[in-house]
């Protein structure tokens, strides 16, 4: 079973992630409006995971619950201090969380798979060649 280690900026937060496979980490990139305003970025990018894969080793984060921009709620956990983000949910997540991939201590052991809200997509921004792209999220 994989393990996967992570957390803030200031080290305030860590955090164990143990998936079965590294492919249980479902990384995509998401161009809408809401993660560029939380990311302060182009774009932001998380992986789907199974919120039983999550431990939380050290420090507590801090929430935020907001309308996502489609009238769902979505909650937002960081660091308090440094302010990086680690995770995000809402109502449609079921089962799972979402964790930043700033947030993995390697995260190119978990390289993004897809693109999502391509038609939000900065126009000097291009489209990365072997992902799957999608102008939304339901397509």
């Amino acid at each position: 079973m994989p393990t996967y280690n992570g957390g803030c900026y200031c080290g305030n937060i860590r955090y164990e992630l143990s998936l079965d496979s590294p492919d249980q980490a479902r990384m995509s990139i998401c161009h809408c409006t809401n993660c560029k305003k939380f990311t302060g970025s182009a774009f932001g990018i998380t992986a789907k995971i199974p919120a039983s894969a999550f431990r939380l080793r050290k420090g507590q984060t801090t929430h935020h619950v907001g309308d996502n921009g489609s009238g769902t709620q979505l909650t937002r956990e960081f660091c308090g201090a440094c302010g990086s983000g680690v995770l995000e949910y809402g109502a449609h997540a079921g089962e799972n969380v979402y964790l930043f991939y700033g947030s993995l201590d390697e995260p190119d052991a978990l390289p993004p798979k897809g693109e999502f809200f391509c038609k939000e997509r900065a126009q000097w921004l291009p489209e990365i060649p072997g992902l799957f792209h999608k102008r939304e999220v339901k397509e």
